[in-house]
């Protein structure tokens, strides 16, 4: 069974810099594609961040050249680092993946960005 588990939000100021983590577990991150999300009130999730398993890597063009998303292969982990934190990357973000036709998404973890 899938399972992915994200940490490392908080509440910053803006300027500041946030390192995400999401641990999986039932799936290789390193060879599978794996996203970051972040859901926003009143706005639908959108795709942050994306690292194939080929190792291309793609990004939302509101976080683009801020954002680095990255994978540990040993410990099974991709992170997001976010630099830069503005007011309005203030949401809940999600580590998403796809296993056999299936959409698994982790709990979230709540960034605050104060100006």
């Amino acid at each position: 069974q899938v399972r992915l588990v994200e940490s490392g939000g908080g509440l910053v100021q803006a300027g500041d810099s946030l390192r995400l983590s999401c641990a999986a577990s039932g799936i290789p991150v390193g060879r599978t594609t794996m996203d970051w999300y972040r859901q926003t009130p009143g706005k639908e999730r959108e795709l942050v961040a994306r690292v194939s398993s080929s190792g291309t890597t793609e990004y939302a063009d509101s976080v683009r050249g801020r954002f680095t998303i990255s994978r540990d292969w040993p410990r099974n982990m991709v992170f997001l680092e976010m630099n830069s934190l503005k007011v309005e990357d203030t949401g809940v973000y999600f580590c998403h993946t796809i296993s056999r036709s299936r959409n698994f998404w982790g709990p979230g973890t709540q960034v605050t960005v104060s100006s």
